[in-house]
């Protein structure tokens, strides 16, 4: 089943709880189906890997978890404090978006 999630791709979010509570990033990933996203440089875990044939050496390897989306908040770029985020419909139809704060669309300009 498909969860609706308030990320995407290159938002910069502030974890709100767990042991990185307090800490920004930019998502790398978001995963809609079980509703978490993995964050740059947060949440980082060692995992232990044999030697195989695409990593000759092994060893161990630290590597970004993934995080529960409701422990992220999204940082508004136009004000720069963390909101809630909203959605809002534009005249031409297409749909954004919006800090909840100040009222400026999320999406990046293109």
């Amino acid at each position: 089943m498909r969860t609706k999630t308030h990320l995407k791709i290159n938002d910069q979010v502030e974890v709100i709880a767990g042991k990185d509570k307090g800490r920004v990033g930019k998502v790398i990933k978001v995963n809609a189906t079980d509703g978490k996203a993995i964050v740059e440089k947060i949440n980082m875990i060692k995992r232990h890997t044999k030697p195989s044939q695409t990593n000759q050496q092994g060893g161990i390897i630290e590597k970004e978890a993934a995080l529960d989306a409701s422990n992220l908040m999204v940082i508004c770029p136009k004000c720069s404090k963390t909101s809630r985020v909203g959605k809002k419909i534009l005249e031409d139809g297409s749909k954004v978006r919006v800090c909840k704060k100040c009222n400026e669309s999320l999406e990046a300009k293109a």
